[in-house]
């Protein structure tokens, strides 16, 4: 009687194996349906949709910037007592967004030049050495630019022409 209770058992289990089995082969063929399902709409989302096409209109073109000289400019260097004197020619625009600007900034022009030439006056040769040098130079030229012209800015300084001797 034992032995016919353990050989029910055993075919119970046996019975009872082969559905774990096949959860598991379920499990498995859903989570491939849902990695193929994934990687199709994956591929549809980066390479067929183009929202970018359909939802943006034609910017307008964008105003080029408007250029204004600044009289060339040439300076002595500080140097040492004993030492050859050094000059700095240099010729500088500076660039604005709009006409407007550009015609405001105009009256004002002789400020400008003074604030440069005083600041360049007081440059060393070894202020000026490579293009870190220049990069210095320009950004203080725009930050005292734009002090003297507060109520109009001034996008860049840019450099024609940079000679010292």
């Amino acid at each position: 009687m034992a032995e016919n209770e353990q050989a029910e058992g055993a075919g119970e289990a046996t019975v009872a194996a082969p559905p774990t089995k096949g959860k598991l082969k379920l499990i498995i063929a859903v989570v491939g349906l849902l990695f193929v399902v994934g990687g199709g709409a994956a591929t549809w989302f980066l390479f067929f949709r183009h929202p970018a096409e359909e939802m943006h209109a034609e910017a307008p073109p964008a105003k080029p910037p408007v250029f204004v000289e600044v009289p060339d400019m040439m300076v002595n260097l500080v140097g040492v007592a004993g030492e050859r004197v050094q000059f700095l020619k240099i010729k500088i625009v500076l660039e604005v967004k709009e006409e407007k600007q550009a015609e405001a900034i105009k009256p004002s022009m002789p400020r400008v030049t003074d604030i440069f030439q005083t600041y360049l006056r007081e440059l060393r040769p070894t202020d000026l050495s490579g293009s870190a040098g220049l990069f210095r130079l320009k950004e203080e030229l725009t930050r005292r630019v734009n002090v003297a012209l507060l109520p109009t800015p001034v996008s860049a300084v840019l450099f024609k022409e940079v000679v010292v001797q």
